[in-house]
């Protein structure tokens, strides 16, 4: 008689649970069972709750070699309420979560999408308004319904980043900037009718994501070592793709190898970026960056009380997680900003929490007017820093026992421009990127401007136009205003 396996319980018998807002469970399906159970007990053995059998409690339900389709035919078959909500990944992210010894965040790679999510061909066409090649003159919130699109793209993107290849990765990222924008999902191969940007190589991938479910050509991505290897690599900070690359043609496959390796001479930036990794390879919640901008102000306030301070970036457009914090700071009087960083470094330094900083001067008396290249860096003074954040200071955060220590280490930037240039400033630094090139690549097309951090310039008049408010520089473009959080381009 077949011996009945012992029931697999949430709770192990000698190891305490760490994460109680991950539970896992184990597809058996094309796993097999004793493989389940080995790494059942490998995720026990490291402190994660595996459940033995599928219920509404759930969080994170893992499966393997599971085509999408199957998968979720079978899921919607197990008496689940909302199978919807709950996080369905492929076992790269549990393998990635065993090597990090803590729940690693899922991103789209992870994620095995609900095929009745994709598009349908007897599904009559779903009309959608004229839509701009710009994303200026569009409107992107947060709420992405082409979401599964948009993850494939993004990986195709990121790819070609690290292939230095720059026209790919222009022509993909502004077809996902276009499907971010539209009010509806695509339902339909002939939804993408009319669209702008949306060349053969992404109808493509968006027409086999219809009939399988996943793209093949991203699926290879994703599994191919050298992507996987300089992903990994360039989430250190100070560390880019080319860098990235010199490392993998070394041979180096992993962080650790990295560091042991003698030979390799990091920079002082790629020091603190090993050093504080732990920490600032996670992202930083709203509240986390909100305490941040609270001791940015309280030390910039003794420079001067004139001080402004405003969040910036992905925060400023909506986000409530983001990989930095950037912050611009101004002083009304003109002139009077100098001093103001070195300052700031110094106080935060008296401070204690000062763990890396990297001050760049001002170079503005080497600009002329604004330039075409999208990349360059403006010439305002500004820092890149890493500070200590107690956690007692961020609102709503809850001690975790597990944790050695009560800070968390936090990437924040910090720039300084002139009064004059604030709104440009702030324009730039709010991003979404997209939506800043398509900007300028608008203001050059079709107004004859120049337009970057610090100005924007009339070709036609040969003059520079003067603006205090974002408002007034859409203005000058003839453009309607969008707000910050309709820029997630």
């Amino acid at each position: 008689m077949k011996r009945r396996q012992p029931e697999v319980t949430c709770a192990h018998p000698k190891q305490e649970t760490k994460f109680r807002d991950v539970i896992m469970y184990l597809v058996e399906r094309r796993m097999g069972k004793s493989r389940r159970m080995f790494l059942t007990s490998l995720a026990r053995s490291k402190g994660f709750c595996v459940e033995d059998t599928l219920s509404d409690k759930v969080t994170h339900i893992i499966a393997e070699a599971n085509p999408a389709h199957e998968l979720w035919s079978w899921l919607h078959g197990q008496s689940l309420t909302d199978p919807d909500s709950t996080n369905v990944l492929d076992i790269s992210w549990f393998t990635e979560s065993m090597e990090a010894g803590r729940p690693v965040l899922v991103e789209a790679k992870h994620c095995i999408q609900k095929p009745s999510l994709q598009l349908k061909k007897t599904l009559p066409a779903n009309p959608l308004p004229t839509v701009s090649q710009y994303a200026c003159q569009r409107r992107t919130t947060l709420d992405n319904h082409n979401k599964v699109f948009t993850d494939a793209l993004e990986v195709l993107i990121e790819n070609y980043e690290f292939s230095d290849n720059k026209g790919a990765c222009v022509g993909f990222r502004r077809a996902a900037s276009v499907l971010k924008s539209l009010p509806k999902p695509l339902r339909c191969l002939k939804d993408m009718e009319g669209l702008p940007c949306l060349g053969d190589d992404t109808k493509a991938i968006i027409e086999e994501i219809y009939e399988c479910g996943s793209s093949s050509r991203v699926e290879n991505i994703l599994s191919d070592e050298k992507y996987q290897t300089l992903k990994l690599f360039t989430s250190v900070f100070g560390v880019g793709p080319k860098t990235g690359d010199k490392w993998y043609r070394r041979g180096l496959r992993a962080l650790e190898q990295v560091h042991s390796e003698p030979s390799i001479q990091l920079n002082k930036m790629q020091a603190a970026g090993f050093l504080y990794y732990e920490d600032i390879s996670k992202p930083v919640s709203r509240a986390e960056a909100k305490a941040v901008g609270c001791i940015i102000e309280e030390v910039a306030s003794c420079f001067s009380s004139s001080v402004t301070i405003t969040l910036t970036g992905g925060f400023r457009r909506g986000k409530e997680f983001g990989h930095d914090v950037d912050f611009l700071l101004s002083i009304p009087e003109p002139g009077k900003e100098d001093g103001l960083l070195p300052a700031v470094i110094d106080r935060l330094r008296k401070q204690g929490i000062l763990l890396y900083s990297d001050l760049q001067e001002s170079t503005l008396q080497q600009w002329k007017r604004p330039s075409r290249c999208f990349d360059s860096m403006d010439h305002f003074q500004k820092c890149f820093l890493i500070v200590k954040l107690w956690t007692r200071l961020v609102e709503g955060h809850r001690e975790d026992p597990s944790s050695r220590r009560d800070w968390k280490a936090v990437r924040v930037d910090l720039v300084v421009p002139p009064v004059d240039c604030y709104a440009f400033a702030l324009l730039g630094w709010s991003g979404s990127t997209q939506f800043e090139r398509d900007l300028r690549r608008f203001a050059r097309l079709e107004r004859r401007m120049l337009l970057d951090n610090h100005a924007l310039y009339d070709k036609t008049t040969n003059t520079f136009l003067q603006a205090k408010t974002e408002e007034d520089i859409f203005a000058h473009l003839g453009l309607d205003y969008i707000e910050p959080w309709q820029r997630n381009a």
